[in-house]
């Protein structure tokens, strides 16, 4: 049975030709809008296998139209169709629950990669969107190898934008050898003698 569509993309040529490309190579386009204020009645409606999203919609953009897709029907897959690279719209966009993300000069035979491959479990990327988020992994897996615990993390928060120790106890209502007793901790895990020095490398390798 062909795999079921529906998109969401507000450039009128676009809409038409994506959908005339999936009819014609195997898939089902059961619907085709050119803005997402009814994503959740279409998914419930349809209960499409895959969405093709635009993110900048007329109204409510794509990222609010994944969740609304999500909260109706959880197993359609929702890959986001956009020519916005930008890290904000795309964490944006996956921790809104988009399966894949794929810029629009795409070839459509990679698109039809991306919606067998998220069909069976995947989630597609195109390369530079692929290398973000392996880049942002890796920076974040370096700032954990400190093992700071969110309450240390704080407390270097606020060291580093000046405050004192009496300060940082009042900020965050701890007592004053509570937040030596963290500064101590955290000078040990980064292995640094004084507060510069903490800045410093906390700046340094973006740890706050």
């Amino acid at each position: 049975m062909p795999a079921s569509i529906v998109l969401f993309e507000d450039n009128d040529r676009l809409r038409e030709s994506l959908t005339y490309l999936l009819n014609m190579n195997g898939y089902t386009v059961m619907g085709s809008y050119g803005q997402c204020s009814e994503a959740s009645l279409i998914a419930r409606v349809y209960k499409p296998d895959v969405v093709l999203m635009d993110i900048d919609m007329p109204g409510i953009s794509g990222i609010a139209g994944v969740q609304m897709i999500k909260e109706s029907n959880p197993d359609t897959a929702v890959i986001m169709y956009t020519v916005f690279e930008d890290d904000e719209k795309l964490f944006q966009c996956l921790c809104a629950g988009a399966n894949g993300y794929l810029l629009k000069k795409t070839p459509p035979a990679k698109l039809f990669d991306a919606i067998n491959e998220v069909l069976e479990g995947g989630a597609p990327m195109s390369p530079i969107i692929a290398q973000k988020v392996l880049s942002t992994f890796r920076t974040k897996q370096e700032v954990n190898k400190y093992n700071l615990s969110l309450r240390e993390k704080e407390v270097l928060q606020w060291l580093s934008k000046g405050y004192s120790i009496k300060m940082i106890a009042t900020e965050m209502d701890i007592a004053f050898d509570t937040v030596r007793s963290h500064l101590k901790n955290i000078y040990q895990k980064l292995h640094v003698n004084c507060g510069k020095e903490a800045i410093a490398k906390a700046l340094s390798e973006r740890i706050v």
